[in-house]
């Protein structure tokens, strides 16, 4: 597929979240993420507030659904998300309940692999219950505990399992982010090193600031597709 430029606004209100997302939108990225913290600041009324300022974008709900696979995405869905994201290490029933609510509502279901022992395997699990793309998501936390840890240590091997589109996510440079389409992840996301401020959930840049940085990785992610 086309290389993606996906923003993850890891912000935690819409107010925060809205100009950040214009501005995103303006330098020519392709999808939005409500990220967690806006679904946890906010809730149903994130989704609603992108569908509502941006009624033509993908918007990812990133759920981080480890239950209710079915609930969870069928709330999402129906507040205007286009994309759900439903973890690997959930129960295998969690996985296909959020992929029948896709199906139902002509939405789609992102697998975060994160934590997962055997990340090719998961993602294959994923593929065979009908996901439609992988994350090969380290976290957090997971990062701050093991020092250097990076997506990249499984890319590779993720990407040689499945046969559908993978992403990359977590404590990569803005430089690495770029580069992902050679390594054959073509949904670039740009998250919270782009949108925070060291540790705080605020916009980290003017909005000159935001706007040239995003253009110039648009034009970068799509010139090396």
């Amino acid at each position: 597929m086309e290389p993606i430029v996906q923003v993850s606004l890891d912000l935690m209100t819409i107010e925060d979240a809205l100009p950040v997302a214009e501005t995103a939108v303006r330098a020519g990225v392709d999808w939005l993420e409500a990220g967690t913290p806006l679904i946890l600041g906010e809730g149903l009324r994130s989704v609603k507030a992108l569908r509502q300022a941006f009624p033509k974008h993908p918007i990812i709900a990133d759920l981080k659904t480890m239950d209710a696979g079915y609930l969870e995405a069928e709330m999402m869905f129906k507040a205007g998300a286009t994309h759900v994201v439903v973890m690997g290490v959930a129960h295998p029933a969690t996985i296909a309940g959020a992929v029948r609510a896709g199906k139902e509502y002509g939405g789609q279901v992102m697998g975060d692999i994160m934590v997962h022992p055997d990340k090719p395997a998961c993602a294959r699990m994923m593929q065979d219950l009908g996901v439609d793309y992988i994350i090969v998501h380290t976290g957090l936390d997971e990062r701050n505990a093991e020092k250097g840890k990076s997506p990249l240590d499984d890319l590779a091997s993720v990407v040689a399992a499945v046969t559908i589109p993978v992403q990359a996510v977590g404590g990569l440079s803005l430089e690495q982010a770029v580069q992902m389409p050679k390594l054959g992840a073509p949904l670039v996301v740009i998250g919270a090193p782009l949108v925070v401020e060291n540790e705080e959930f605020k916009p980290s840049a003017t909005d000159t600031r935001l706007y040239d940085l995003l253009r110039r990785i648009v034009t970068e992610v799509k010139a090396s597709g």
